[in-house]
């Protein structure tokens, strides 16, 4: 089987997986999910929180629905086991303008910060090759 068959044949969640590190995963990916697909929601649904931290970000009321759409896609992109890194690398992108909105108007981006941190931790213990590309330790053979 050649490296490219084995690549995209791969299961995101496998067997060489410790159940506690795979279970933590889930349930990180599984709240970060949850957190974009509400958001993205109460985008739509123009929650007046939602509405009044756009209005103080400098966002017009126009630009929702995409700033709605972008949360939706990804979470929904990175739920699936499939397209989870898809859905992370987007999710960052993101996170990356939640960061910049914030920082524009003078407030601390922490909270965007720490779900980026979620979004790549859940699904680093839960993916193996994730974990292969981005070891946190040297391994010695």
């Amino acid at each position: 089987m050649s490296v490219i068959q084995q690549t995209v044949s791969a299961p995101t969640e496998n067997n060489a997986t410790p159940k506690a590190m795979l279970w933590t995963g889930r349930v990180l990916s599984g709240l970060s999910a949850l957190l974009f697909l509400s958001s993205g929601i109460n985008v739509f649904t123009k929650s007046p929180m939602v509405m009044e931290g756009m209005t103080h970000l400098g966002y017009p009321a126009s630009a929702t629905p995409i700033i709605g759409i972008a949360a939706l896609v990804s979470a929904i992109l990175y739920a699936v086991p499939r397209t989870a890194v898809l859905g992370a690398i987007l999710l960052t992108g993101y996170l990356g303008g939640a960061v910049a909105s914030h920082l524009r108007v003078g407030d601390p981006p922490v909270g965007a910060v720490i779900f980026g941190v979620l979004v790549w931790g859940g699904l680093y213990l839960r993916d193996k090759r994730v974990r292969e590309l981005l070891p946190l330790r040297n391994r010695v053979q």
